[in-house]
C-alpha cells in the first residue's frame, strides 16, 4: 500500500519481470518511466541496492547543456535538452529547470580555437551556440574577473543560452512517482549479487532479496556497472573515479548563469536556495569511494578565486564525491552486450545528469524493440573493436 504522504510504493520484489533495471538513479528511473509511457511495458522492476537516487543522482552539480562537438554526441544531448524543456509539465512536478545559460571560458589561444570550432560544429547540428569576446563575457556575467592582469586571462567564451540547471532530487522524485503510477516496482535495499545465465542468455538476477527471473536485464548503475558486468563474465572498457563537488554557505543571488573553465578546472552555478555549487575534475586514481582528495578541492578553490575574486570570504559548507564511469573516448556505451538479454547504459562519465531524459528515452526504446534507437547506435560497445570512437574528451574535459 502507498502511504498518502509517499510519492511511490515500496513493494517486495515479484518472482519475475519482463524487464529488470539495475540501478535506481536518474537513468534507471527515466528508463522505467519511458518503458511504460512510450512502449506500454509496465511489468518492470528497478532494483536499487541503497535508496532511490542515492548515488550520482544526488551527488552531481546539475548542469544541463548539449553543446558537444561531434554529431553523434550533439544529437543525443540535444534530444535530451529538448525533453528537459517540457519535462516539468510532462511529469507534473516543478523540476526547477532554469535555462540561465552556460558559459565555457577560454583562457589561451588553444581554448579560443577549440571554442570557436565547437560553436561552428554546434550550429551545423542545429544546437544554439554563440562566441563572446571578453567584454561580452563581462556583460553577460559581471562578477567574472576579465582583467588582463589575471593569471588566467579570459579571452572569450562559448555560450549556450538554453543550457542551465535543474533540481536533481525533484527530477528523481518526479520520475519515480510517474513510473510507480504506471505500475513499475521500485525496489530499494535490493543489491544484485549475480546473474543466472543459461545458454548464453540471462534468465534471472540473484539479489540480496532472492532470485528474480527476468526477460531482459538492463544495467544502469553508473560507476558500478563494470563490477556488475564482470559478474556476468563481461569486461567493460570503463574506469571508475571519484568526482568531487562542494557547496558554499547561502548567499544572496550573485550568479545567474553557469560558468565553466577547462583551463583552471572549475565550474560554478548558484542554486535556487543561494548556495554556490562548484565542481572540479576527477581524482586521478580509480576508486569506488564517494570521497576524494583534499588537494583537488584546494586547486578547485584557487581556480574559483581566479575567476571570482568576490568569493574570497565565502565559506565552504560541505563537500562530497560521486563515482563516474569513464570510457576511453569519454562517450557513453548504450546497447546490448555479448550476453543475450543483458543490456548496458554506462560510460556517461561526468555528463550523466544532463543526459537523464534522453538516455532513458533511447535505452527504453532499445530494450522494447531489441535493437538500438537510432540516437544510440553510434554508442554501441563494439566501437572499441571497430575503432569508430566518438572522442569527446575536449567537450567533456571538465567534469560537469
Amino acid at each position: 500500500m502507498t502511504h498518502p504522504d509517499f510519492l511511490w510504493r515500496n513493494p517486495d520484489p515479484k518472482p519475475a519481470y519482463d524487464v529488470v533495471i539495475v540501478g535506481g538513479g536518474g537513468h534507471g528511473l527515466a528508463t522505467a518511466y519511458y518503458l511504460a509511457r512510450n512502449h506500454g511495458l509496465t511489468n518492470v522492476a528497478v532494483l536499487e541496492r541503497g535508496w532511490l537516487a542515492g548515488g550520482n543522482m544526488a551527488r552531481n552539480t546539475t548542469i544541463i547543456r548539449s553543446n558537444y562537438l561531434w554529431d553523434e554526441s550533439a544529437a543525443i544531448y540535444e534530444h535530451s535538452l529538448k525533453l528537459w524543456e517540457g519535462l516539468s509539465d510532462e511529469l507534473d512536478y516543478d523540476l526547477q529547470f532554469s535555462q540561465r545559460g552556460v558559459l565555457n571560458l577560454a583562457h589561451n589561444l588553444g581554448d579560443v580555437r577549440e571554442g570557436r570550432r565547437r560553436v561552428n560544429a554546434n550550429r551545423l547540428n542545429g544546437v544554439d551556440a554563440e562566441w563572446l569576446d571578453a567584454d561580452e563575457v563581462k556583460k553577460f556575467c559581471p562578477i567574472i574577473n576579465v582583467s588582463d592582469r589575471a593569471r588566467y586571462p579570459v579571452m572569450g567564451a562559448t555560450l549556450q543560452r538554453r543550457g542551465g540547471i535543474a533540481k536533481h532530487d525533484h527530477v528523481a522524485w518526479a520520475l519515480a512517482r510517474q513510473a510507480d503510477a504506471y505500475g513499475v516496482d521500485l525496489i530499494q535495499g535490493c543489491q544484485v549479487t549475480g546473474f543466472e545465465i543459461t545458454g548464453g542468455r540471462v534468465t534471472a538476477v540473484e539479489t540480496s532479496r532472492g532470485r528474480i527471473a527476468a526477460g531482459k536485464v538492463a544495467l544502469a548503475a553508473a560507476g558500478h556497472t563494470s563490477v556488475l558486468a564482470e559478474r556476468a563474465g563481461i569486461r567493460l572498457p570503463l574506469q571508475s573515479h571519484p568526482l568531487q563537488a562542494l557547496v558554499s554557505e547561502l548567499l544572496e543571488p550573485v550568479l545567474d548563469c553557469v560558468v565553466m573553465s577547462n583551463a583552471v578546472h572549475v565550474y560554478v552555478s548558484q542554486a535556487h536556495k543561494g548556495e554556490l555549487v562548484m565542481g572540479a575534475g576527477i581524482d586521478a586514481y580509480n576508486s569506488y569511494g564517494q570521497r576524494g582528495g583534499v588537494h583537488v578541492i584546494e586547486a578547485q578553490m584557487a581556480a574559483a578565486l581566479e575567476l571570482f575574486p568576490i568569493f574570497s570570504r565565502v565559506r565552504v559548507l560541505r563537500t562530497w564525491a560521486g563515482i563516474v564511469d569513464v570510457s576511453p573516448d569519454a562517450s557513453p556505451i548504450i546497447g546490448p552486450t555479448p550476453v543475450e538479454g543483458l543490456y548496458i547504459n554506462a560510460g556517461w562519465g561526468t555528463g550523466g545528469f544532463k543526459a537523464t531524459p534522453g538516455s532513458g528515452w533511447v535505452y527504453a526504446h532499445t530494450l522494447a524493440h531489441d535493437r538500438p534507437h537510432s540516437l544510440a547506435e553510434p554508442f554501441a560497445l563494439d566501437r572499441f573493436t571497430t575503432g569508430a570512437l566518438i572522442d569527446e574528451h575536449g567537450a567533456a574535459a571538465v567534469a560537469h
